[in-house]
Order: structure tokens, then sequence, then C-alpha cells
């Protein structure tokens, strides 16, 4: 059995928030595969369900970001896991927008969410870092990952969230390669026969001048005008 687990702050005043990209990641996932519906343990939302051959639980902590940690050990405890069996999906202000790096361990790099797990589990367990971008100054952090993604962030958010959908029975398997690859097949195309985006079709040519139907000329009349012509 594995635990994969998204990171984010409950309640829908938090919902489209850059620090919630962990919770759109596990929904996404849950909504894709047909996870039995989210319930509430464990300090949280779970639910359960089947990525390829491996049993899965997907868990959203509602213990708000910096309390993650109390959530996700309780519920490692309930189905004797090990660190080793999670994942955690989480926003990553050092990775572009729609890039995305998997790793095991290391730092919480002051992330207030891995900083609880730290506390909680250890640092074994494995993560997938999700881009959300820096805004440029560590004063401006806070507000940055605590307000909505732009309007301009749909497409590629999009993109980034059906990948990890896409791979994630790779990733519960444990093939993080693969996993890695299904999200960048959704986010970078490639063109048939090569690896490069394929490109935009090209626009149909113009028919011969003599086939062109010729426009017809401007009514300049008024509304009423025409109104009373049409019954003459």
């Amino acid at each position: 059995m594995k635990l994969l687990v998204g990171l984010g702050n409950p309640g829908q005043k938090y919902a489209m928030n850059r620090h919630n990209i962990g919770f759109m990641a596990v929904d996404r996932i849950a909504f894709d595969h047909a996870f039995a519906p989210w319930r509430g343990k464990f300090q949280g939302q779970f639910a359960e369900g089947m990525l390829g051959r491996e049993k899965v639980v997907l868990l959203k902590p509602t213990t708000f970001m910096n309390l993650s940690g109390q959530s996700v050990g309780e519920a490692m405890r309930f189905y004797k896991l090990d660190a080793a069996d999670v994942t955690v999906f989480h926003d990553e202000l050092d990775l572009a927008p729609g890039k995305l790096r998997a790793k095991t361990g290391g730092g919480h790099a002051g992330h207030n969410g891995l900083r609880s797990l730290h506390a909680h589990i250890g640092e074994a367990y494995n993560r997938v870092r999700l881009g959300i971008g820096h805004p440029g100054h560590k004063d401006r952090v806070a507000a940055y990952v605590l307000s909505d993604f732009a309007k301009s962030d749909a497409n590629w958010l999009d993109d980034v969230l059906r990948g990890i959908s896409d791979g994630a029975p790779m990733l519960a398997e444990g093939d993080t390669a693969r996993f890695m690859n299904a999200v960048a097949l959704r986010v970078n195309p490639p063109r048939s026969g090569t690896g490069h985006a394929a490109p935009k079709a090209p626009e149909p040519a113009p028919p011969e001048a003599a086939a062109q139907p010729t426009e017809p000329e401007k009514d300049h009349r008024s509304a009423l005008q025409r109104l009373v012509d049409r019954f003459r």
C-alpha cells in the first residue's frame, strides 16, 4: 500500500492558492482514477482506490499547512506504513511554474508543511516538487503562496495536473522515471516521430481570385428604412 499526500490549507478561501497545488494534484488523481469518495479521518480527508496494481490512499491534511505532519503520521500508523511508502505533493518556489521534480529525502528549505513532516515522520519520504515560481523577494513569499493562481496560469496548471494523473500508476509502483515522462508528455507533447512540439497546421492556401465571391455592397439604410422597404 502507498500513501499519496497533497499539502495545502483547508477551506474554499484557500482552494485556488498556489500553496494548495498539492491538494489539486491528489484531487485530480482521485477524480480521474475513480477513487472512493473523500471521507474525514486522520485529521484530514482521505480516499482509497487503486493505481495500477497498487492499493493507494490519498490524503489531504486539514490541520493547515504548518501541522501537516500530524495528519500524515496518524495515517501512517493506522496503515502500518514506513516513510518510504509515502509520497508528498507540494508547491516549490525554486522551480519555474509548470516544472516538476521528484526526490527522496533532503531538507525542508523553509517550507512549513515539509518542516512539520520532518518533525513527525523524518525526512526519508518521497516528494514531488511542483514549481510555482518565486515572487522575486523573500518578503513577498507569504503573500505570493497564499494568493490564487492567475488566469494566465490555467493552461500550464491543467497540463501538469493531467500529467500527474496520467503518471500516478507508475509513481505508485515506484517507477519515477516513467511518471516524470508521463508529465512531460502532457506539458510538452512531442511532434509525431520527433521529440519536438508539434507545429501549428499551415493555413490553407487562398482560392484563385476568380473563384472568390465578390463582397456585397454595404447597406447604408437605417433600420427603420430597411423595414419600410421590406413591405413596399
